[in-house]
């Protein structure tokens, strides 16, 4: 029994293969692309792999991604259909997520853009300040990662409301659902902040109509996958003033081109996909913790469920 491990970037390999090594033992992690048994493989710990990495390895029980989101492993038919893929669950994850989230919503709410401008143009311009408990914080997505930025955006006075696609009962989050409460969910957030996954139905929803359906100068986050906001009809808001601001994280094609006109826009705030990084040092024992499951008979935690993308 070996555990493959595959990925396309060099500071998972230093991480993240050490401590595999000396948790498993060094004969139990396999780094590809050398493969020297493909029949030893029983479980597989990935991040992009190639396409052919995870094929032709018959004994292959459970593949693990090393991030929350999995659309490009599925939407790349990387994993075989009959094999559990597992998004990754870590405390520190989640608790990367709520510190991006509460800086730029405290960031928007308190202004600074406004006041780095003003700054840019040696400009003394106090502007009048709306209390917490006046702003209202929408949040699209409240799996693992957007019901703990929901909850901690709720303590700091914020009034907070969600989005789901079916109804659910969330203590201290008010949500709406359905298409018919659409309109009314995205008229009542100054800012709303995207976590959703980047699934068929969530790609380009947040388009030119939905963007005009939020109060006008309102601000937009958008911290899980890009392709859910469109780029095009975004610039198109910001221009008009339909949106204030929008900070991103995340973006249609990463790395951000270095031509984006994004990069350099005045109401943009770019961050390179770095709201919620998974360190070895927490997330292994989510990884260790499915392998000591899978070999022992019990359910694995927190399989995608494939027809939903998460």
């Amino acid at each position: 029994m070996a555990i493959l491990f595959a990925s396309t970037r060099d500071e998972h390999i230093r991480t993240w293969v050490p401590a595999l090594r000396q948790a498993l033992g060094p004969r139990e992690v396999v780094v590809a692309p050398d493969i020297p048994d493909r029949r030893a493989i029983t479980h597989a710990v990935v991040w992009k792999p190639g396409r052919d990495t995870l094929a032709n390895l018959p004994n292959l029980r459970a593949v693990f991604s090393l991030g929350a989101g999995v659309d490009d492993l599925l939407a790349g038919e990387l994993v075989p259909n009959h094999i559990p893929l597992v998004r990754m669950v870590d405390p520190e994850l989640t608790r990367g997520m709520v510190e991006y989230v509460l800086l730029h919503v405290l960031y928007l709410y308190r202004q600074v853009p406004q006041y780095r401008s003003a700054q840019a143009g040696a400009k003394w311009r106090p502007l009048a300040q709306p209390r917490a408990c006046e702003q209202t914080v929408g949040f699209l997505g409240l799996g693992e990662l957007g019901l703990a930025a929901a909850r901690a955006v709720a303590k700091l006075g914020f009034g907070v409301v969600g989005f789901t696609r079916t109804p659910r009962q969330t203590n201290g989050i008010a949500c709406l659902s359905g298409a018919d409460k659409w309109p009314r969910f995205l008229a009542s957030c100054d800012i709303l902040v995207c976590l959703l996954p980047k699934t068929p139905t969530t790609l380009g929803l947040l388009d030119a109509t939905a963007l005009a359906m939020l109060p006008h100068g309102a601000n937009l986050i958008s911290a899980s996958r890009g392709g859910i906001v469109v780029e095009p009809d975004l610039l198109a808001a910001l221009a008009s003033g339909q949106l204030g601001h929008a900070v991103l994280d995340v973006f249609e094609r990463e790395p951000l081109p270095e031509d984006s006109p994004l990069w350099l826009h005045p109401n943009i705030t770019v961050t390179p996909h770095i709201a919620a990084v998974t360190y070895p040092a927490t997330a292994i024992e989510s990884v260790l913790e499915n392998l000591r499951r899978d070999r022992a008979g019990k359910p694995l935690r927190h399989v995608v469920d494939r027809a939903r993308g998460y």
